[in-house]
């Protein structure tokens, strides 16, 4: 972080700022574009939502008058406006990748179709993209990460997230030379698998966020959704489907998340999973070593007995932390997180009784939430991947709880992270 730090000031001190377009300008991208006013060296420059005016208010937030704000959707008057110092928004979400002056672009919508279009072409127009979107990643995250290694850009998950942040504590334990046992984060609240974006309507608006993101949150997809991230960037795997997120607090963390063998919970030894207990926000990961010598100098620095023992990092601050991920591929060009293998896959669920032409409408819906497999068992059941469930049209009745396989379902055959995810299956068989 000192020559990040150092090249910033660099940066800031010379005027040439690393220049960032913004996709998806919601909860979480309206505070990338606050707090990266306060990093030096970087600035967002470009707002890409539908909602036009949420991009003006977020400029008009830090600073920026509205005759500084151009609105338009063309690649050159965009240029141009840049090159005067002035901001731009637009309505077209894959306009920043055709911008000479835009040097890395942040995906910030949640959508596995937006995100997966987005990263496909920023990689293809030679930007840094960083995702503040796992659900994108945890479906073709391994296609767009191979294609960007070989297009010479930096392709990441950003920091920030639970992923990013237990991914810090395991290279951390790794280099160590511990043994990893467990990784994992806090739950907030009791997972509710049949909540819908209706339930918790008036929650979402006092928390000024959307529904189904909401929705998503409370029926457990996002955890899935990011302890996926975990396994397929580490290679642990959930023990069961769906993982077991017991109730249990920070301090008994290293008593439970350890094989049964030594009292836990795992029928396996090195897992992802999650705790309702109290840990939210913080995340953890879980390691031994058969060293007595470490393990008499762990309990005199206050990590317990043994012989399991955790290190916890008591928060994780979302987009505050993603400017983070924008200048270390930009200046050290490495990545925080990504699909480095598919060791899991998150199915989709029904959510509720589905009846034959029912048109599915994804993620944080009414219809279905998600579920983490290991990749082979999903494999073998020929699970329907919930990034991919979006518009497809059911050829079979589905029963409420019960698994949603690719042969219960049409495809959106117009989708582009459908046909992304067919490729990348294709390279993978």
């Amino acid at each position: 972080m000192k020559k990040i730090l150092t090249e910033l000031k660099k940066k800031e001190d010379s005027g040439d700022k690393i220049c960032i377009a913004l996709i998806g300008c919601g909860q979480m991208g309206s505070s990338i574009v606050a707090v990266s006013d306060n990093y030096p060296g970087l600035d967002v420059k470009l707002v890409a939502d539908l909602e036009v005016e949420r991009g003006i208010e977020v400029f008009e937030e830090i600073g920026y008058k509205r005759d500084q704000i151009k609105i338009c959707n063309q690649r050159d008057k965009a240029q141009k406006a840049l090159e005067k110092g002035k901001v731009v928004v637009t309505e077209d979400a894959y306009l920043s990748g055709k911008i000479p002056a835009i040097d890395t672009i942040v995906e910030a919508t949640g959508s596995t179709e937006v995100g997966a279009k987005v990263a496909y072409k920023a990689i293809l127009q030679q930007k840094h993209i960083i995702m503040l979107n796992v659900e994108t990643d945890v479906t073709v995250g391994w296609l767009l990460k191979n294609m960007a290694d070989r297009a010479g850009v930096v392709y990441t998950v950003s920091a920030g997230d639970e992923p990013g942040a237990v991914m810090e504590l395991y290279r951390l334990a790794r280099t160590m030379g511990f043994q990893v046992t467990a990784l994992g984060k806090g739950k907030n609240n009791p997972v509710d698998y049949y909540v819908t974006p209706e339930d918790v309507k008036e929650e979402a608006k006092d928390k000024e966020m959307n529904p189904k993101m909401l929705c998503a949150f409370i029926d457990g997809t996002k955890t899935m959704v990011e302890m996926a991230e975990v396994s397929n960037a580490t290679g642990a795997l959930p023990d069961l489907p769906g993982m077991h997120g017991p109730k249990v607090d920070k301090e008994d963390l290293n008593k439970k998340f350890i094989p049964k063998r030594d009292g836990g919970i795992f029928n396996n030894d090195f897992v992802v999973d999650y705790s309702t207990g109290k840990v939210s926000p913080g995340v953890f990961v879980i390691f031994t070593t058969d060293s007595e010598h470490l393990k008499q100098n762990l309990s005199f620095y206050s990590m317990g007995e043994g012989p399991y023992y955790t290190l916890f990092r008591p928060y994780h601050l979302c987009s505050i932390e993603t400017p983070v991920s924008v200048a270390r591929a930009c200046i050290t060009g490495e990545h925080t997180i990504n699909s480095e293998e598919f060791n899991s896959e998150v199915a989709a669920i029904a959510k509720r009784d589905l009846s034959e032409g029912d048109v599915v409408q994804g993620i944080g819906s009414k219809d279905v939430f998600g579920r983490t497999y290991s990749y082979k068992e999903a494999q073998e059941k020929n699970t329907l991947p919930l990034g991919v469930s979006q518009n497809c049209k059911l050829k079979n009745e589905i029963n409420k709880g019960e698994l949603i396989t690719y042969d219960d379902v049409e495809l959106d055959s117009n989708s582009f992270v459908v046909k992304l995810r067919g490729i990348q299956d294709s390279l993978k068989d």
